[in-house]
């Protein structure tokens, strides 16, 4: 009798801390949202005691990084406090009867494991903790398409594709549109970006190239254009010299030209008020000459 009374005593004690303790549920344990939509963070929870000293701290731990989290928001003491680099998105929604908060505007870089944490002082026990996971899915950014290599005959040119962003990741092909149109093996470096390599290229590849990026949310493209010159023959950048070179020749010459011009046209002005003057003074002598005798 004596220990059927001890073991009910200890059942009992260990029922009331149960339920001295404050206990958190989680609705959802994870969620998906896209980029800029709003999305509600559910934490509920249980307390016997008043909420006066009622403590809520919300975190989020990136995925890529579970050593680094960083608060979102705080209840304590009747306030909110809103992490500066969430000010203004995110909120409680009904403090204090439910710790739910909302993240508007959402990002890319919200994504990550939220942590829920409530504390009642003087409740016994520990605080109540609850996580949720959450995936926040944008579309493929506008791609950047770039190229680089030796672009003459017998040469090799590595054209290269990447975003930004893309959740989920996306899927990329790089497609050869002109003269003729095929698809093409593409290299992934990581996984935003997609190269193509050509190694021993000729005037066959030359032409009009395409990346396309897409996932479920959408489909974004760059183009870029590919010009393979025979080695043989001059490069670009030769037959810009010699056209610039042949440009200042002709310009020399111009201008050369009009010097000549002008000394020429002075030199006759010149030659012609010489000529003026001395008609002048053979008209006017003899008239001088009559006015002395008279």
């Amino acid at each position: 009798m004596g220990l059927w009374l001890l073991q009910a005593a200890c059942l009992v004690t260990s029922l009331l801390k149960c339920a001295g303790a404050v206990r958190v549920t989680m609705r959802q344990h994870s969620l998906d949202v896209v980029q800029g939509d709003s999305v509600m963070l559910p934490c509920s929870f249980f307390t016997m005691s008043p909420l006066s000293r009622l403590n809520i701290v919300w975190t989020k731990t990136p995925l890529s990084d579970p050593r680094s989290p960083s608060q979102v928001i705080v209840y304590d003491h009747g306030q909110a406090i809103e992490s500066p680099v969430l000010m203004g998105r995110v909120a409680f929604l009904d403090v204090p009867w439910r710790a739910d908060i909302i993240l508007n505007g959402t990002h890319t870089s919200d994504a990550g494991m939220y942590r829920c944490v409530v504390s009642n002082p003087p409740e016994a026990g520990g605080p109540g903790v609850g996580e949720v996971t959450l995936s926040v899915f944008a579309p493929p950014s506008l791609p950047l398409c770039l190229w680089e290599g030796d672009a003459s005959a017998g040469g090799s040119v590595t054209l290269s594709c990447a975003v930004q962003e893309a959740v989920p990741v996306p899927e990329m092909r790089w497609e050869k549109l002109e003269p003729e149109e095929m698809s093409l093996p593409i290299n992934m470096d990581g996984t935003l970006k997609g190269t193509l390599s050509i190694e021993n290229v000729s005037s066959q590849n030359s032409g009009l190239y395409r990346c396309t990026v897409s996932n479920t949310l959408g489909t974004q493209c760059c183009y870029i254009r590919l010009h393979v010159y025979s080695s043989l023959g001059p490069s670009p950048g030769v037959l810009q010299g010699a056209l610039l070179s042949l440009t200042m020749t002709l310009v020399l010459l111009a201008l050369s030209a009009l010097l000549l011009w002008l000394r020429h046209s002075v030199r006759m002005s010149w030659w012609q008020g010489e000529e003026d003057g001395c008609y002048n003074k053979i008209r006017y002598t003899p008239s001088l000459i009559r006015r002395t005798f008279v």
